[in-house]
């Protein structure tokens, strides 16, 4: 609007000087801009990554004699979605990408026997392959899930949760309940661009779960993005009964989804050499990330394939899928 001559006196009446008058003029005659002020490039970029989640995909490949392989590049990789090819953003290099581990000890009845050791080779695996970045907790597996220890960023820490673990006598297995319980924990403790990691030490027979099932926990580490383990101490005497055996093939359906891997130990002196075989792939492991071109959140299960088309003397495992936001 414009300056009134009443206001003009007014101004000159209270003293105001012409270089002021002149300030003033000069302020209403500019034109104002009904435009909005656009955003730069990489605030636009930044808002279209927040309408897509990045995919995390932890991958392990191996040579021929089962040897973890280091010198893969981006450019070594084919990833899929739904079959559709996907745009890799990142690639974790082997031994750098932070870790975090649930460790899960089955401390029922079934494993008396076997306890120390479990116990003592689960102290040497933390001591061989926890990095500063790193962190683990504890849960223990019997009536109920039991977190021993929360999130330790120390080994220190991490073997003291591991040292307070003992068996109970006439204890059942609450063994889909546990691994939910580990999978939401590591989903909310564990840091953004992370690897989690469970790895359980039981025979799997489930016997006592009261709030999840096999579906459940398998949904769980997905959408959680969590690498299953196993190491089973039954040995041979697993193929003795059913419901062993039953047990051993929900560990491996549970670690082939993931990208993990169920190991069946013969002798309970073998226990340290597979907690060590853990360990090396894991610090071998790489971890892609993509956003994946298929932006709708309606919570469904999202399949992926990982391919090395010129390296195919190598084995690959990786995660089978995930599912997308929005599932309740």
């Amino acid at each position: 609007m414009r300056l009134s001559s009443l206001a003009l006196s007014l101004m000159l009446l209270a003293g105001f000087t012409p270089p002021l008058l002149d300030a003033v003029f000069a302020l209403q005659s500019s034109p104002q801009s009904t435009k909005p002020a656009q955003k730069p490039p990489q605030e636009q970029d930044e808002a279209i990554h927040l309408t897509s989640r990045l995919v995390l995909v932890p991958v392990s490949a191996s040579d021929t004699l089962g040897k973890p392989v280091r010198d893969l590049t981006v450019e070594d990789f084919i990833l899929e979605e739904q079959g559709r090819p996907q745009a890799i953003s990142s690639l974790g290099e082997p031994g750098k990408v932070p870790t975090e581990i649930a460790l899960l000890f089955d401390v029922s009845g079934s494993t008396l026997a076997k306890f120390n050791f479990e116990q003592q080779a689960a102290v040497r695996f933390i001591k061989e392959v926890l990095k500063p970045a790193d962190a683990v907790s504890v849960f223990s597996i019997a009536s109920k899930p039991k977190l021993v220890k929360p999130r330790a960023a120390s080994s220190e820490e991490a073997i003291t949760g591991i040292m307070t673990l003992a068996p109970v006598k006439g204890e059942p297995t609450a063994f889909f309940d546990t691994v939910v319980e580990a999978a939401l924990y590591l989903g909310k403790s564990a840091d953004p661009g992370s690897r989690r990691v469970l790895i359980i030490v039981s025979d799997g027979e489930e016997n006592y779960s009261v709030h999840y099932k096999l579906d459940d926990a398998l949904r769980e580490l997905q959408k959680n993005d969590c690498l299953f383990y196993s190491i089973n101490p039954s040995g041979q005497a697993l193929k003795l009964n059913e419901i062993s055996i039953k047990g051993q093939s929900v560990m491996e359906s549970m670690s082939s989804q993931t990208g993990g891997k169920a190991f069946v130990p013969e002798r309970v002196e073998d226990l340290e050499a597979v907690f060590r075989q853990i360990a090396e792939e894991l610090q071998a492991q790489y971890l892609l990330g993509y956003y994946s071109t298929d932006e709708r959140a309606d919570g469904g299960f999202r399949s992926i394939t990982v391919r090395l088309p010129k390296r195919s003397e190598l084995r690959v495992r990786a995660r089978q899928g995930y599912y997308a936001p929005g599932s309740k």
